[in-house]
């Protein structure tokens, strides 16, 4: 087995899944809520850039914008549905399945229950030592990452970061200071929505797009969070890395089904012995 290679693999899953998980644990950091429709923008994003490359336009952009139209489509969801079931966190979580089918089954009937390509905006590779290394692989990395400095100074750096985290410390006080909350809350639903999107849309030239391809991510994706710490910008990037890392290595090594089970199996005891999380952040 090349390293290399390997490494690189391991990496731009690893990548994808980081973005799918910072999208589902702002959500449920904010809202309190865990949203099981967020496996479903995943696939609306890869959707949206395969529905590009049908009516003959460039790949490249149907993943610009695949982010803008899965954002769209949640916030649409959270202002009619979703922002009803705030106070009621069980009937939120049978609400987002409900539209989860519903998304999953529309999708299923335009792909007509085929599984079709994409190609990648970037083809070929380039050469570390002995190795080839795919040049699309490569892009994710970087754009993820890009991504991932482009949050944290959102939420460090800005007003909307402040105001979006004195709405996670303390809903009641950032409404008795002027901040509309309900406002934060969409807005946050519609970026969740639009970093599953975009997942989506870097992963499909990878994967080939079918209705259920959002479905292993999204039980992943409440693995990693509930790993990583509610309310914690660090603990969400902490738990994806650790179970992207090991979903995409293991299988390496054994079936992967048994691969599946050593994940669950670790995550249950690092749950067991941090019931708060790696890097949690307890509400004040």
């Amino acid at each position: 087995m090349d390293v290399v290679p390997f490494v690189f693999d391991i990496a731009a899953y690893s990548a994808i899944f980081v973005l799918v998980v910072l999208g589902l644990g702002v959500i449920a950091s904010m809202m309190g809520i865990f949203n099981f429709a967020h496996g479903e923008f995943v696939l609306l994003g890869a959707y949206t850039v395969y529905s590009f490359q049908e009516h003959g336009m460039p790949t490249w952009a149907g993943m610009i914008a695949a982010p803008f139209v899965v954002a769209f489509i949640g916030l649409i969801l959270e202002r009619l549905a979703i922002r009803r079931f705030y106070s009621a966190p069980i009937v939120a979580m049978l609400g987002t399945y409900a539209i989860a089918l519903s998304l999953r089954e529309t999708v299923r009937a335009l792909l007509g229950g085929r599984f079709y390509s994409v190609n990648a905006p970037l083809v070929g590779s380039f050469v570390i030592g002995d190795a080839s290394v795919s040049q699309w692989r490569t892009a994710v990395i970087i754009i993820t990452a890009l991504v991932m400095v482009g949050c944290w100074l959102l939420l460090t750096r800005t007003t909307l970061g402040l105001q979006v985290r004195a709405s996670l410390e303390n809903p009641a006080l950032a409404r008795a200071s002027g901040i509309s909350v309900n406002r934060v809350y969409a807005g946050t639903f519609a970026f969740g929505s639009a970093l599953a999107g975009l997942a989506g849309a870097l992963m499909v030239p990878m994967y080939s797009i079918s209705a259920d391809m959002g479905v292993p991510f999204l039980i992943k994706s409440f693995l990693a969070v509930m790993l990583g710490g509610m309310g914690s910008f660090e603990g969400s990037i902490a738990g994806a890395a650790l179970v992207g890392a090991t979903s995409a290595a293991l299988p390496w090594a054994i079936k992967p089904v048994v691969a599946d089970l050593l994940v669950f199996v670790l995550a249950i005891i690092i749950v067991k012995f941090r019931p708060e999380g790696l890097l949690s952040k307890t509400r004040r």
